[in-house]
């Protein structure tokens, strides 16, 4: 009896067990809870290895209101399915007055490990308490460890006082003759020429250039580099980073000026440079823009949206929607050892939710190629 009560109960704990872990597999337009069972607040971020396990930081949103009253978090897995919540990995100032005291917006924070100084490096839009977006900074913070606690640097407009590496003379001086703040009806064909002809590049040029929505990318070489939506979110700015990922060399170019691009995100596959980047209509959801390029460096071609099909599970948002979601990083399965996924390279997006922000969803599809080499997104339970 006392052997058959035991078994009993070691089949019924098994039970127990397996449900929630099955409950813990990722499904878009689904709540994706972790170990404890609560929904993943990581929106924004990105996803790193190191020494065998995935460390996935993001914004850690509160559930009313938009302004940051913790930091930065960070999950841990072993599978990319079943995520262990370790924190908050860069917490919010409580001195007033500093950069990241608490109410300020920290967002869009990017992870990367620099393997010559054993930091790991975090780069983040920030813009400080009672400020709204006027600040429109990057900032910096390292740690010795993947869960932190991370220390931080500093904030930074960019590239005061310099211009993109690859503007000639002739185009600067003409930069030099703009004058934005004379500019009081945007749009027109005439605003849009003197937009890319480098207007806001001037206006900025003291102070140095806004950063907003941004990623960071690591090369195959190893270069690390910054890309950025600036310039009141109308030109990508891609910016290379020095060697210990902790500031900026001063070599940048501007990518599509006028466009209106933001939430950038990047892969490489077979020689060409990808990037995916969604409209700017705030929380509401667009359509995404595609980019292509031989170098990192441009020129930067844009072509037709990568989103194609139907979202059947979620609102029914369509691909000219991007499924109801806005990019944030895209995952290359391939340079961090992952194996049994449907793709290399899975794009990872938030669905979000303005009512409650720490409940918005996470959108991971995989990327496949078509005959023509371009990226194609198509809707998918999961990844």
């Amino acid at each position: 009896m006392k052997r058959t009560v035991t078994t009993l109960c070691a089949l019924v704990l098994m039970a127990l067990c397996a449900v929630p872990l099955r409950s813990y597999a990722q499904v878009n337009g689904e709540l994706w809870p972790d170990t404890k069972g609560k929904h993943i607040n990581a929106h924004g971020g990105n996803i790193i290895k190191y020494k065998g396990t995935f460390y996935w930081y993001g914004e850690n949103r509160p559930y009313r209101g938009f302004t940051t009253e913790a930091g930065v978090g960070v999950y841990s897995s072993k599978d990319l399915k079943i995520w262990k919540d370790e924190g908050i990995a860069l917490a919010v100032s409580e001195q007033k007055g500093h950069d990241i005291e608490r109410g300020c917006i920290m967002e869009r924070p990017k992870v990367i490990y620099n393997r010559k100084t054993n930091k790991f490096i975090m780069l983040f839009h920030l813009e400080l308490k009672g400020k709204g977006y006027e600040a429109a900074r990057v900032a910096f913070a390292e740690s010795d460890s993947p869960t932190g606690p991370f220390r931080y640097l500093r904030s930074t407009r960019i590239h005061a006082g310099r211009w993109p590496f690859n503007m000639t003379e002739q185009e600067i001086a003409y930069a030099k003759t703009t004058k934005a703040n004379d500019w009081k009806d945007w749009w027109t064909p005439e605003w849009r020429q003197e937009t890319e002809r480098g207007m806001y590049l001037w206006r900025d040029f003291e102070g140095g250039q806004m950063s907003r929505d941004m990623t960071v990318y690591i090369d195959d070489d190893g270069k690390a580099y910054h890309i950025t939506s600036s310039q009141e979110n109308l030109t990508l700015l891609i910016s290379e980073l020095n060697d210990d990922y902790s500031d900026f060399t001063g070599k940048y170019v501007m990518v599509a000026p006028g466009g209106q691009n933001e939430a950038p995100t990047i892969l490489k596959h077979n020689g060409t440079y990808w990037m995916i980047c969604s409209g700017c209509t705030g929380w509401a959801p667009n359509e995404a823009r595609m980019f292509h390029s031989k170098s990192i460096w441009g020129p930067w071609t844009q072509v037709a949206s990568p989103f194609t099909g139907a979202n059947a599970t979620y609102k029914n948002f369509p691909a000219s929607k991007t499924f109801g979601a806005q990019g944030t990083y895209i995952l290359d399965t391939k340079s961090l050892g992952i194996k049994g996924t449907k793709s290399r390279f899975i794009f990872m997006a938030d669905i979000w939710n303005p009512e409650h922000l720490s409940q918005s969803l996470h959108l991971w599809l995989p990327i496949e190629f078509g005959k023509d080499g371009k990226p194609v997104i198509k809707w998918t339970p999961n990844f």
